[in-house]
């Protein structure tokens, strides 16, 4: 043989030799990659090959599957009452992919969760017959806070105290989840995503925004558990009106004729007077307060519920004027109305708080119980009983007597803070109106805390208010929770 055959003969096993590399690589290493990858056409072909499992709520699937025509993908998702569930549901997609409950147990709906397998599926690689999601949701709160809300803008969660459950979650306005499903709905899409009123944002868990006087709780607790004042009706040192450190600004009271100066935490929480918990805050110091927030859950951004909610905020390196505007639920302070019921729900619950789950157990097709999340909740002392007893108290006096009337209910004991948030440079735009509460029921005991937020209404900005907007909205939902007529 000659040289000039011998080198083409080399060479030539040398590329059979690196197409074989390759070809192993791609096939053992690279596989299961390009299997995965969001542009191959087969997942989706795969996952809408068959029906997919559903979302439960009290019982009933708030979910389905339908059959297509004319498409590779041979069913979309479904949806009952879907504006109602948006935010607990979120979308599965054909086009746009999957959030929320859809999204996190998307595995688990279609069929793909090894735990679906039996021994003869994983060896076959048969596709298990898709499992449940079962909610906590509680479908009268639920259409309750919905229908309360109305054309208005905002948010409502509801907790059971002592589970931990969330029985409500709403956020408005809404969209149709089945409207975005298939394949040919870029219409609907490019609709909702350009609408400024931003339908498919969560806002009942990824929407912080300054909570106002309802972070008086807050303060409140980090006070009594510091012993900076020994009980709730014990007078404090807060002149009226507050001029806030170092600064000319002078801090005022909604009411100039509310018995404000050095008022106590229960007439302070009852007439939300600013001077009590903006000097409060100073005189803890920014540290000890946000010590506080941090235990009821602020500053925590891996809250999942499972869905994961955004951050809420009490800010650091604040000067003594910013710390005591953050007294007041101002500055950069922010929350979601999921971190302020989690607020009601500790101190209703005793100063225990049980981490908050919309999520109740996942189950295979037969009903068979894959993960029970009710059994895995952790509990945390966030303040002592003694100041929980005190907070619970005062609460109460503000809906009885004070600025929360609109949401007492008869036949039950109902404690509240109302807030009114500045919103833009000067408080220029309409005011932010909050109402965090909770609720028992008088004869079976049966508790509920709640936390609602009206971004936007058709009142006039002088009617904006935490009673006038939120508490309604927040009565709404306790009656309904406690299954009061």
């Amino acid at each position: 043989m000659n040289k000039t055959i011998r080198r083409a003969s080399v060479f030539s096993l040398l590329l059979v030799l690196a197409l074989l590399v390759r070809a192993t690589w791609v096939q053992f290493y690279e596989g299961q990659a390009l299997a995965d990858n969001k542009n191959n056409r087969r997942i989706a072909i795969e996952k809408y090959a068959y029906p997919l499992g559903d979302i439960i709520v009290g019982g009933e699937a708030i979910t389905g599957s339908e059959r297509t025509t004319g498409s590779d993908l041979a069913y979309k998702r479904t949806y009952k009452n879907g504006k109602l569930y948006a935010a607990v549901t979120g979308y599965s997609s054909q086009v746009y992919g999957a959030t929320q409950l859809e999204g996190i147990y998307q595995d688990l709906l279609d069929g793909k969760d090894t735990r679906l397998k039996n021994p003869v599926d994983t060896v076959t690689g048969k596709r298990a017959d898709p499992g449940d999601v079962v909610t906590t949701i509680d479908p009268d709160v639920q259409k309750a806070a919905y229908d309360a809300l109305g054309g208005k803008k905002g948010a409502a969660v509801a907790i059971d105290p002592s589970t931990g459950k969330i029985l409500g979650l709403v956020s408005t306005p809404s969209y149709d989840p089945s409207e975005i499903s298939g394949t040919t709905d870029s219409a609907a899409w490019s609709a909702l995503t350009k609408d400024s009123d931003k339908p498919m944002t969560n806002r009942a868990l990824r929407q912080p925004l300054p909570p106002g006087s309802t972070f008086k709780l807050v303060v409140a607790a980090a006070a009594l558990e510091d012993g900076l004042y020994s009980s709730v009706d014990t007078r404090t040192d807060s002149p009226n009106p507050y001029t806030l450190p170092g600064t000319t600004t002078v801090l005022r009271n909604e009411s100039s004729s509310a018995p404000c100066e050095n008022a106590t935490i229960r007439t302070a929480l009852q007439y939300s007077c600013n001077n009590v918990f903006a000097k409060m805050a100073v005189d803890l110091g920014q540290d000890k307060v946000k010590a506080t927030a941090e235990k009821f859950g602020f500053n925590d951004a891996e809250l999942d519920v499972p869905v994961r909610a955004y951050e809420s905020v009490y800010p650091s390196d604040m000067d003594k004027a910013q710390t005591g505007l953050s007294g007041i639920g101002q500055f950069d302070v922010t929350a979601t109305p999921l971190q302020m019921a989690m607020v009601s729900a500790a101190i209703a619950n005793g100063g225990e708080m049980v981490s908050p789950h919309m999520v109740s157990q996942i189950s295979d097709a037969d009903g068979n119980v894959l993960r029970d999340y009710d059994d895995s909740t952790d509990t945390k002392r966030i303040v002592s009983s003694s100041t929980a007893e005190q907070l619970q108290s005062a609460m109460v006096t503000v809906v009885e007597e004070g600025t929360g009337t609109n949401a007492q209910i008869a036949g039950a004991t109902v404690g509240g803070k109302t807030g009114t948030a500045q919103h833009g440079e000067n408080n220029s735009k309409t005011p932010y109106a909050w109402f965090t509460s909770y609720a028992k029921d008088d004869s079976s005991g049966k508790e509920v805390a709640v936390a609602v937020v009206v971004e936007q209404s058709d009142a006039a900005r002088s009617e904006v208010s935490g009673n006038g907007l939120a508490a309604p909205i927040a009565k709404a939902m306790m009656r309904a929770a406690l299954q009061q007529n």
